[in-house]
């Protein structure tokens, strides 16, 4: 299974048509046909619905589109790599996280990082604790930022400053935006809009679960988001009150919206994690030597 065929295959379920993706690939319509036709006679089943000028994927095909996203970036990402071998200045930082102000003080040391070495390109995958490991394990990204409590067991790490606050993000004209807190009695009987890692399990890194209590099943969370300026938005229709990040989602003068914490008072530690024994890209080096000398300080 070549490379350059999963690139064919991955045009072809993207157009979702052959000779759109052709065009694309600046391929003739009949080559790129043969080339679908023997990675399908490769594996031993069909990709393709072909039917009325249209192209969908079977089963085996959507499998497939997802292994070839993953073998594609990876193939990207190391090639990137061997080209930075030639030139230790730039290359290629993948970096992963959620929602989180922790990303301030890694952003302007990135932003010295590129003013030094021009070369060096950045790329950020927004994701919850589980889509960040996950992508880390198989070598996508070079480091992930990670809310505390985490299992750190197959990684090296380092402790960020940042502390994440937790409360409820509400319209400012609602009854109870006077509040100065919010209390688990208060979020009892509320419609509640919850990030996904406010709700998983507190081994999946998360503390919120804990912080309520054994009532916690019994919350009603009627939506859960991963990014926060979807949910704000859910909260600006009158679905539901959002529990979130503290400066996350714009509650300045001109917002319709206002944040308010919890009490007791619910704050996350952060960590920024690589794989254990990691071989970096000089670019990645780079970034994490100048990251542990300015914690140092």
């Amino acid at each position: 299974m070549e490379i350059r065929v999963l690139r064919y295959f991955l045009a072809v379920a993207r157009e979702g048509s052959i000779t759109k993706a052709a065009n694309y690939l600046h391929l003739t319509q009949p080559t790129l046909s043969r080339q679908i036709r023997e990675l399908e006679m490769e594996l031993g089943c069909a990709l393709l619905i072909r039917k009325n000028h249209r192209i969908s994927l079977t089963p085996e095909g959507m499998l497939l589109r997802r292994r070839a996203e993953e073998i594609v970036a990876m193939a990207d990402k190391t090639q990137a790599e061997f080209s930075a071998l030639e030139n230790a200045i730039g290359g290629e930082i993948y970096l992963g996280g959620g929602e989180t102000q922790a990303i301030r003080p890694i952003a302007k040391l990135l932003k010295e990082l590129r003013e030094d070495y021009p070369d060096i390109r950045y790329h950020l995958f927004s994701g919850n604790a589980a889509d960040v490991t996950e992508r880390l394990d198989k070598g996508l990204l070079d480091f992930g930022i990670l809310i505390q409590p985490a299992d750190l067991s197959k990684y090296d790490y380092l402790n960020l400053p940042a502390k994440d606050l937790w409360g409820v993000l509400l319209p400012k004209t609602d009854p109870l935006a006077q509040k100065e807190v919010f209390r688990k009695e208060d979020l009892r009987s509320l419609p509640l809009i919850c990030s996904r890692q406010a709700i998983a399990p507190s081994q999946s890194g998360n503390e919120f679960a804990d912080w309520f209590g054994e009532d916690f099943q019994k919350l009603n969370i009627v939506t859960t988001f991963n990014l926060v300026y979807n949910a704000a938005m859910l909260v600006e229709a009158g679905v539901g009150y959002a529990i979130t990040i503290d400066r996350l989602a714009n509650t300045g003068p001109d917002s319709p919206l206002c944040f308010r914490p919890l009490s007791p008072r619910l704050e996350s530690g952060l960590n920024l994690i690589w794989k254990k024994y990691q071989v970096f890209s000089p670019a990645a080096q780079l970034f994490l030597e100048r990251l542990e000398a300015a914690l140092s300080q």
